[in-house]
């Protein structure tokens, strides 16, 4: 293998505290890091880089680790987008329309619904995102969950089973039928291609009881529970994912002292979701508020087709900016050392020796840029595993 110095960075994000000004990013001012293979070996001062293969000069450029989006539903098929001008025009938004994507899914071919993953991953790593988790939850029978984790698991190793993403329209007089599908020979099904399992507890969903089962029993099979919590109203989603050590708790938009109490207290992370809250003019959710009371943040795009249709993490570091209370360091820190952190990942996220050589160089002097000029694509050059992407 041949190794590669990036030399001349203008600012280096490391997100080690050791290196550089000594703050969460570690930053070093006019950094150089060395590549070999798909790690990272070397960071520091440009002028103490040691002798490599090859030499790309950033020119005064910022680098940032790959972006780690810890939350999207790209395994769908079918259009939402008289859902999105209804609600613009002042419709409010529920889980219903979720059932709109379930029949266009279910009648989509392998091939339309891989090549829908594979298109949304491209869009998402020319905007920096070299790490991707995705679920299931559009087809809500056991062929069809099962056939959207084997296709998102060609595409990424992070993959969760959400079956109980909402009640089966063929269950919708039977709940309980439903949750007994899931637990049984749905997860039977679908456990061997997935890490992960996820549940939407929310009204119109599933009830916390509900929730603790499903996550209870995936858990038994191996899978590590996750869940989609307090995002519509106030309710159990938070205290349970605690309770079951869950990686994430996803949205976390009503939060009571009791929540953000046990979210700071816990290994749990509070993964906020900006892009849903820009798309259904809900309520920002307080990320100030969870980072004083040291709960761990991650943020991600919700990729899917209904609430939050984009697949840009910089977009959704400018909302949490802009609207939820963060500062560019910490939304920076929360889109890829954050996002690790919920996937329960440590050699991703980070520019440090070891590391998997995930890396962004930016169009701008500083990774404040992102923030500070919302919506310009700055992403210059994407390495995934040490090979150069973009």
């Amino acid at each position: 293998m041949t190794t590669t110095a990036v030399t001349h960075i203008a600012s280096l994000v490391t997100n080690d505290p050791s290196l550089g000004n000594g703050t969460p990013l570690g930053l070093i001012q006019d950094a150089a890091v060395v590549i070999d293979g798909d790690r990272i070996v070397w960071t520091g001062e440009s002028s103490k880089a040691p002798a490599t293969d090859n030499v790309l000069d950033a020119a005064g450029r910022a680098m940032i680790p790959g972006f780690v989006d810890s939350h999207s539903h790209l395994v769908f098929a079918g259009d939402r987008t008289q859902e999105f001008n209804a609600r613009m025009s002042g419709q409010p938004y529920t889980a219903g329309g979720i059932r709109t994507t379930v029949a266009a899914t279910r009648e989509a071919s392998d091939e339309q619904l891989s090549a829908n993953v594979a298109h949304y991953l491209a869009e998402a790593l020319r905007q920096g995102t070299t790490t991707l988790e995705t679920k299931s939850g559009y087809g809500l029978t056991v062929e069809d969950e099962a056939r959207a984790l084997r296709i998102a698991s060609r595409h990424t190793d992070e993959v969760t089973y959400l079956g109980a993403h909402v009640v089966s329209p063929d269950y919708a007089d039977d709940p309980a039928g439903y949750v007994d599908l899931v637990t049984g020979p749905m997860l039977d099904a679908c456990a061997p291609h997935a890490r992960w399992i996820d549940v939407f507890c929310e009204r119109g969903a599933f009830d916390g009881d509900q929730a603790r089962a499903i996550l209870t029993a995936g858990r038994a099979k191996g899978l590590h529970p996750r869940i989609h919590a307090n995002q519509l109203t106030y309710g159990p989603g938070v205290q349970l994912a605690v309770e079951l050590d869950a990686a994430s708790a996803d949205h976390c938009t009503h939060l009571t002292d009791a929540d953000v109490d046990a979210l700071g207290q816990g290994d749990t992370v509070a993964t906020l979701l900006p892009g849903a809250e820009f798309s259904t003019r809900a309520t920002w959710p307080d990320a100030r508020r969870l980072l004083d009371a040291g709960a761990t943040v991650a943020l991600s795009t919700d990729c899917n087709p209904g609430s939050s249709f984009t697949s840009s993490m910089p977009f959704c570091i400018a909302l949490a900016v802009r609207d939820m209370g963060m500062t560019p360091d910490e939304a920076l820190w929360s889109a890829t050392a954050g996002g690790a952190a919920a996937l329960r990942r440590t050699d991703i996220g980070r520019i440090t020796p070891g590391a998997r050589a995930d890396l962004v160089l930016l169009d701008a002097p500083s990774h404040v840029h992102l923030a500070y000029r919302p919506g310009v694509p700055l992403v210059s050059a994407v390495w995934r595993g040490g090979q150069r992407v973009e």
